[in-house]
């Protein structure tokens, strides 16, 4: 065999090379390789946010980012103590890269393309004298004496010191097979992020219109989120409908994706009563102006019209003839408007999955398996997901950067990081 690697890391992704770029910068001496089953490195960040790259999110204390994350929020709170977003942007932009906020919190570089991440990633690892091996789809990795030993399914091998696993998320359980067979639990993976579609009766004819702030509740169940919806040609899509599809993963899973919903159109700013009192203050104002053709609410006129049809307004009816079983109508209509899910589509490829190696398995202090010592886990491929908005990245670059400086510690001989 070749000669031994200090670190072979698992995965092309961003927890992968952000690992690299952190073992690099302390210790140039390194060998670092990092093995990607595909030709391609860093698909997810490539395409992140539209193609611009949503980094991190805005959330300045620690308390309030772990609010973030379905799955791992008690086991992420150590691992935010060692690396969050104040960290996270400090690092890019140390290395040339200038970050902003948006209006809703996201955070992208200021160049908004997400070439200037894949570039201070790559020059950073790769620049330094780090290994890139494409094409290599880790099979087996089996404990040496002195060593891991890491083989592909092509049968290639190479040993290494110290192992990262940063290979992602996986859709399906039997893609865990190498990392079961280290003795790791795996909780089932299943789908997030993922959009609702609507078949029958839905507003497709609609599409590309959307509303500022809507709610989104799951019938018969706790289970509500808040924010822009955007109606499509397939059903509804926009921050209220990914969020809640992360929050609600399992449950959505086990429903094999056929639920009903209820969408609050004009979202908790207003109760009931107020809705009311809403339309018929406007009745007084404007008592000869038509229902249909007048929209409250700041809602779009084509989507005004739909609701009204749909709360059985005529075209022609004027405000001051409207009675208190059409108010009732149109409150319905306006407040809980019953939809039918049937399926679901993958955002704009950006997937995300609800599962991975179970947490119990991991040290939160150093991503070091507790199976296993010398290999380490980090990003999606752990049982942690968040909800989109730049959560998933911030995850990735915080659990790289914990295991990444624990190898190091163990790779310098005097311990000095």
């Amino acid at each position: 065999m070749k000669d031994i690697f200090d670190v072979a890391i698992v995965g092309g992704g961003a927890s992968g090379f952000f690992a690299a770029c952190q073992i690099l910068e302390i210790n140039a001496d390194a060998k670092v390789v990092i093995l990607e089953k595909s030709n391609k490195i860093l698909s997810k960040v490539r395409i992140s946010g539209g193609g611009r790259c949503n980094v991190t999110h805005n959330v300045s204390y620690n308390s309030e980012l772990v609010k973030h994350y379905p799955n791992g929020k008690n086991f992420l709170k150590q691992v935010f103590k060692e690396f969050t977003v104040k960290d996270t942007v400090a690092w890019f932009e140390s290395h040339g890269v200038a970050i902003k906020i948006e209006s809703d919190g996201r955070m992208f570089p200021e160049s908004n393309s997400s070439e200037s991440i894949i570039k201070v990633l790559h020059d950073n690892s790769i620049g330094l004298g780090g290994q890139l091996k494409t094409s290599f789809d880790v099979a087996e990795i089996v404990k040496a004496e002195d060593s891991l030993s890491l083989v592909s399914r092509k049968g290639e091998k190479l040993r290494s010191k110290f192992v990262i696993i940063a290979s992602g998320g996986f859709p399906k359980e039997t893609q865990f097979e190498w990392i079961k067979a280290l003795g790791h639990g795996i909780n089932t993976p299943v789908p997030s992020l993922f959009t609702f579609n609507i078949p029958l009766d839905g507003l497709n004819h609609l599409q590309g219109l959307s509303v500022n702030a809507a709610k989104v509740q799951i019938v018969g169940e706790n289970l509500s989120y808040e924010g822009p919806l955007l109606i499509t040609h397939w059903g509804i899509s926009g921050p209220s409908v990914l969020k809640l599809s992360a929050w609600g993963a399992r449950l959505l899973n086990e429903k094999h994706y056929n639920f009903g919903i209820l969408i609050n159109w004009i979202g908790a700013e207003f109760s009931e009563q107020e809705v009311l009192e809403t339309i018929s203050s406007y009745k007084g104002i404007h008592p000869k102006k038509k229902v249909c053709v007048n929209p409250l609410f700041t809602l779009p006129s084509r989507l005004w019209q739909e609701l009204m049809q749909r709360a059985s307004i005529d075209m022609e009816l004027m405000y001051q003839d409207l009675g208190k079983k059409s108010m009732n109508r149109m409150l319905e209509v306006l407040y809980r408007l019953p939809l039918n899910v049937s399926g679901k589509t993958t955002y704009k490829e950006e997937f995300v999955t609800s599962g991975g190696v179970l947490l119990k398995d991991i040290n939160n202090k150093s991503m070091e398996s507790q199976l296993l010592p010398n290999v380490y886990f980090t990003g999606e491929v752990i049982d942690i997901d968040g909800i989109t908005g730049g959560f998933n990245f911030q995850s990735a670059w915080s659990t790289a950067y914990m295991a990444a400086r624990n190898i190091v510690k163990k790779l310098n001989k005097n311990n000095v990081v």
